[in-house]
């Protein structure tokens, strides 16, 4: 690609089995030369961004709440599971709404479970944001840096508005792991307000909890898998069923999520079939999750995950059928919007197997020809975004188009997919450059 100066120089100083989305490697579509009238049109739509950073001027995010209207849930994507900018960008963005727009909370791909125990601390709980992180974030790719900022910022965000807190959201499945501690939180809440269906609720959770490691979990023979997973089921219609108000609310979705978390587990992997069965299991329950606490709290909420997760369509029916995105639109109609995000090169953290190993650095130079990526990085901007909606017409059929474009999560190397921007997302964030998120101190 010819190099060139933009607008805005370079930065410089600005600069587990549910772990992420699990993105296969598939056959990657040709490339095909694209003409300079799209990039002319993209010009026209595009805003500008001063900076991927938390904490600057937030003058150049107006349009961009402009974008956002008033949008009950919106999904903010990610190219990659692991570059600094990405994260950065999300803190930037959530502080914005929360300061500006009055969202009141920020929902992650991470177990529901796990997102308690962060909200619990930033609601003013014990510990420190990193030993937080640590115990929470542990083997995934937000086990950085970045997080702990937010995190750190949250928490100190409600010490300064104690009447109007801000709230951490898990919205995912329980692994690798739900402990006896929130199973507690379930049979607790019967043993004080319904006793006599105490022994009941035991004997259905009797043989799963608690579930100290998903992996060995699976190792369970499948009829023992799918009886549990019927047992966590009737849990949660027996607490369905109970009279109460709000702490019945909350006993709820605890049992909600240990049964979604069952039936996920109860997936014969052996069967070809079953990685799209659990693909759409999961996406399911996190879009439940989050228009839960959508509909139980009003709260307006920043959806973080995948590029892959917040989506409309998915980039691959075969092996990812239906996105959270897609669920999440049937749920809330033009209240959910969702962002993706693009870049052209740079580093990120990724695996060599998508179950094994550590997260560690890979990078990609600048995007192929007739690509997505390369065609966005010759708009005069380094870094802007744009509302595909309201593009001009050159740019919306250019939009509208599938074409090879990068989507990394737990595995690399990964072929580029077909994806068509326009009919994926409502919005476009484009980045020149990116790298690696930086790892927990």
């Amino acid at each position: 690609m010819t190099q060139r100066r933009k607008r805005w120089g370079r930065r410089g100083v600005v600069a587990a089995v549910v772990a992420g989305a699990l993105l296969a490697p598939m056959a990657g579509p040709a490339l095909a030369e694209e003409g300079p009238a799209p990039v002319r049109s993209l010009d026209r739509a595009a805003h500008p961004l001063r900076s991927t950073e938390p904490g600057r001027n937030n003058a150049d995010l107006r349009a961009l709440g402009g974008m956002i209207g008033g949008a009950k849930v919106v999904g903010l994507g990610e190219a990659t599971h692991g570059s600094h900018e990405f994260f950065t960008m999300k803190e930037r963005v959530f502080r914005y709404l929360v300061e500006e727009k009055g969202f009141r909370a920020f929902a992650l791909e991470l177990s529901w479970s796990a997102g308690l125990e962060i909200d619990e601390y930033v609601q003013g709980g014990k510990g420190d944001a990193r030993e937080i992180a640590r115990r929470t974030l542990a083997g995934s790719p937000w086990d950085r840096e970045e997080f702990v900022s937010l995190i750190r910022w949250m928490r100190e965000y409600n010490r300064a508005h104690p009447g109007r807190t801000v709230h951490f959201v898990g919205d995912d499945l329980g692994a690798p792991s739900v402990n006896d501690a929130f199973f507690a939180r379930i049979t607790d809440y019967v043993r004080q307000h319904h006793p006599a269906e105490l022994p009941r609720l035991n004997r259905l959770y009797t043989g799963l909890r608690p579930i100290d490691d998903a992996f060995v979990y699976l190792r369970k023979p499948l009829d023992e898998r799918l009886r549990l997973a019927t047992q966590a089921e009737q849990a949660y219609e027996l607490i369905k069923g109970l009279r109460g108000a709000e702490a019945r609310d909350w006993a709820e979705q605890h049992a909600r999520f240990v049964a979604q978390t069952a039936r996920f587990l109860a997936v014969d992997l052996a069967d070809p079939q079953g990685l799209p069965t659990a693909q759409i299991l999961r996406d399911r329950a996190m879009a439940e999750n989050v228009a839960w606490w959508q509909r139980r709290t009003g709260h307006r909420i920043l959806l973080s995950a995948h590029n892959g997760h917040v989506s409309y369509v998915t980039d691959n029916p075969a092996m990812y059928p239906k996105t959270q995105g897609a669920f999440l639109r049937e749920t809330l109609g033009r209240d959910y919007l969702p962002i993706g995000f693009s870049f052209d090169r740079g580093s990120f953290l990724s695996k060599d197997k998508a179950l094994e190993g550590d997260w560690k650095r890979f990078s990609v130079p600048a995007a192929p020809s007739g690509s997505n990526e390369h065609t966005l990085d010759q708009v005069r901007f380094e870094d802007f975004y744009l509302d595909v909606r309201t593009a001009p017409p050159s740019a919306r059929a250019w939009l509208d188009t599938a074409r090879p474009t990068r989507t990394i999560g737990t595995q690399f190397p990964v072929d580029l997919a077909s994806i068509s921007l326009g009919r994926s997302y409502d919005v476009v964030i484009h980045l020149h450059d990116v790298r690696q998120a930086d790892l927990r101190r």
